[in-house]
């Protein structure tokens, strides 16, 4: 996606997107984390998990495509370096640094592989990559299909199978690779797409919508119109619990994928 886009999406994004305490504690444990060590944080946005992170006693330098994102990243008063910079060619030097995070950004990046291979690259040998993302399969299998499946298909293959980003993560120099499932919790806080899993009218509020890029970037803005107007009335009638519960699974909404260089 071309900054321009990340620059439209970064207008207003904190409003509805804050870091979420508990995503924020699993990646502080999943990376290993050590106090007074420097982190990337790639695609980090107007940096809210860096900063979130940084409060724990974690240094950090965090690359995004957008400045308008920087700008608003900066302002937070973290002592963070801030690049503008995409995952693809990241400019810091070999093993430089004791680990790295991307939170729901995979599916933006322009070449995957070869931004996976960056990654590698600037992690000193035995630190972790930790990135929360979404699959295919998760994406398919969400209750929003229901409403909107032309959007949403074009969301489906943005980002690799499980398999093939494990098989990704290991041809880009990472020595193991591991998984954790994350289901939505009702109290989650940073609210991109799947997040409103169970409070349904969010979807109807135009704030939540602009800050994802389902909505802004994959729309099909005529299923969209349609797609609101019945999610509006089953909401109102009470089908819209029936809808969520057939599309309940065990596959998580969102994914974690832990890789060790």
């Amino acid at each position: 996606m071309s900054a321009v886009r990340y620059d439209e999406i970064g207008v207003g994004y904190n409003t509805t997107r804050a870091a979420d305490p508990y995503l924020t504690s699993r990646l502080f444990d999943l990376l290993q984390a050590q106090p007074g060590k420097l982190y990337l944080d790639i695609g980090c946005g107007t940096g809210n998990y860096l900063t979130s992170l940084s409060r724990l006693g974690l240094s950090f330098i965090g690359i995004d495509p957008s400045e308008v994102m920087l700008q608003q990243a900066r302002s937070k008063g973290t002592d963070a370096t801030f690049l503008c910079a995409k995952a693809e060619s990241i400019p810091l030097p070999n093993a430089h640094l004791d680990g790295a995070i991307a939170v729901v950004t995979l599916h933006h990046w322009d070449d995957p592989q070869a931004g996976l291979s960056e990654v590698c690259r600037v992690l000193k040998p035995g630190a972790r990559f930790v990135c929360f993302s979404f699959t295919p399969e998760q994406s398919q299998s969400y209750w929003l299909n229901h409403y909107f499946p032309v959007t949403l298909s074009r969301t489906y293959f943005i980002t690799p199978h499980q398999q093939d980003m494990e098989q990704m993560l290991l041809r880009a120099g990472f020595s193991s690779v591991s998984t954790e499932k994350y289901f939505v919790h009702d109290d989650l806080q940073d609210h991109f797409l799947m997040s409103s899993k169970y409070k349904p009218e969010r979807y109807l509020i135009p704030e939540m919508r602009n800050n994802t890029s389902a909505f802004t970037v994959f729309a099909d803005q005529d299923e969209v119109k349609a797609g609101l107007k019945a999610l509006e009335a089953d909401i109102n009638s009470g089908k819209i619990n029936e809808i969520i519960q057939s599309h309940e699974n065990e596959l998580g909404d969102y994914l974690f994928f832990i890789a060790e260089r």
